[in-house]
């Protein structure tokens, strides 16, 4: 298993981790920007005529593979310095005959693509999208979105071939036939340089959707319903504009990070939390029994994000009186929804867990097994989870799917003995110095 340098494009080895579980955690720690939200508007960059700065890029490797899509497309981008401030030039015109398709390949965000090409070219073609490895993940809900902006899209030898008619009645009211993060982006993207309102229903309201709504808005588009199911885009025929743009910060790390508290029994402050996008994961586990505080709320560099600095207490944890399943925002996060297989191993009873969306991802939980965890498969998207446990040491080979990976390494910080977690590099794709980061609360991790 290998994964790519973002820089030079080069393979990497495989890398692994030793843990010696066991250790109390302690101290604060800061909520790094949104993974989704950053990939969403380096594609969304691609409007714009203009330059487009971006503050606090996490320097993951998801956003590594779409800055190399971009170079090789003729943006020119360039770091600012340490703090993952970064610029995007974009070219007079792309080449879309030099894209990187290794790249490409490697992330499902190339999907986000289909969007702001379809306004400046008739015909272009897109390797096909990839990512974990989650079971079927169609896309045909973008496809019956962007029909309305009059693309067409067909699938040949590994690549999406699409066509844009010339003339197209106004798309009006779209109706989304899935409620999805992605599936939405590329609607309200399609929509952003359409010079007549287009009403999206069913829109997922989602925190990376709301940031590329705010971003938007900075390049002039203007944006009604932002954080409900129905938006409306005012587009613009043209954007060349100027923006400087701070993303905000990332609940699914800020979820992960509080998950390390409770699975260690340590007490951790976790800041710059968006409260906003938690609350549902905070309600759930506070009546399973986790103790906890939170701070007075302050706005994110955006300006419109709320946060907060959460601190976690050592807690007896019992499991919930019903399942744990995801939904859309403002439910529980699907991306969240894999922590709790960690969580309720901690907990004194039985506990459901339904992961509805993905097929294959329930069955990476099992995984968990290996260190002393009780989880029963029930079928692909249901699992029973038995607690509390008796946590111990193994050698475990990352799943490939990035949640299920860091759910694992969690779960060695807390299981006495060393453990050995092997090629990790999938870790890469949503956390920045993950594992350096817990280090400095004392976790014993090292690289080998």
């Amino acid at each position: 298993m290998f994964d790519y340098d973002g820089d030079t494009g080069r393979a990497r080895a495989p890398q692994h981790l030793r843990v010696r579980g066991g250790a109390m955690l302690s101290g604060s720690i800061d909520v790094k920007t949104s993974k989704n939200a950053g990939v969403a508007l380096l594609c969304a960059s691609l409007l714009n005529r203009g330059t487009t700065t971006l503050r606090r890029v996490a320097r993951i490797e998801e956003v590594n593979r779409i800055l190399r899509v971009l170079a090789s497309m003729g943006v020119h981008y360039e770091w600012l310095g340490d703090d993952g401030d970064l610029r995007l030039t974009p070219p007079e015109r792309l080449d879309l005959t030099r894209i990187d398709a290794d790249a490409a390949r490697r992330t499902r965000s190339i999907i986000m693509f289909l969007g702001p090409l379809l306004h400046d070219y008739t015909e272009f073609e897109l390797p096909f999208a990839g990512g974990c490895e989650l079971g079927d993940r169609t896309v045909e809900p973008h496809m019956v979105a962007l029909r309305r902006f009059g693309l067409a899209v067909e699938t040949s030898q590994g690549v999406y071939r699409a066509t844009v008619k010339d003339h197209i009645d106004p798309p009006g009211a779209i109706v989304l036939t899935e409620r999805g993060d992605t599936v939405t982006e590329n609607a309200i993207m399609a929509a952003a340089r359409h010079p007549v309102p287009t009403v999206i229903r069913n829109a997922s309201c989602n925190y990376m959707v709301q940031d590329l709504c705010f971003f938007l808005e900075r390049l002039g588009v203007r944006v009604d319903g932002v954080g409900t199911t129905t938006i409306t885009v005012h587009g613009r025929e043209e954007i060349d504009v100027a923006v400087d743009y701070a993303p905000s910060e990332d609940p699914i790390e800020a979820w992960s990070l509080l998950a390390a508290a409770i699975v260690t029994e340590s007490e951790i402050t976790v800041r710059r939390v968006p409260i906003e996008f938690v609350e549902i994961e905070l309600a759930l586990t506070e009546e399973m029994g986790l103790v906890y505080t939170r701070s007075g709320e302050y706005l994110a560099a955006n300006g419109r994000t709320r946060l907060t600095d959460l601190t976690v207490f050592p807690s007896p944890l019992r499991a919930p009186m019903d399942k744990i399943h995801p939904m859309p925002f403002p439910g529980l996060n699907i991306d969240n929804l894999p922590f709790f297989a960690l969580i309720a191993s901690c907990a004194e009873g039985s506990t459901m867990i339904h992961d509805w969306v993905y097929e294959n991802r329930a069955i990476y939980l099992t995984e968990l097994n290996r260190l002393g965890a009780r989880v029963r498969l029930l079928d692909p998207h249901r699992i029973y989870v038995d607690g509390p446990v008796h946590w111990t040491g193994a050698e475990v080979v990352c799943p490939p799917a990035l949640r299920p990976a860091v759910v694992l390494l969690l779960g060695m910080l807390r299981a006495r003995g060393v453990s050995e977690l092997r090629h990790i590099n999938v870790i890469h794709r949503g956390y920045e110095q993950l594992a350096e980061r817990l280090q400095r609360l004392g976790a014993e991790i090292e690289p080998f």
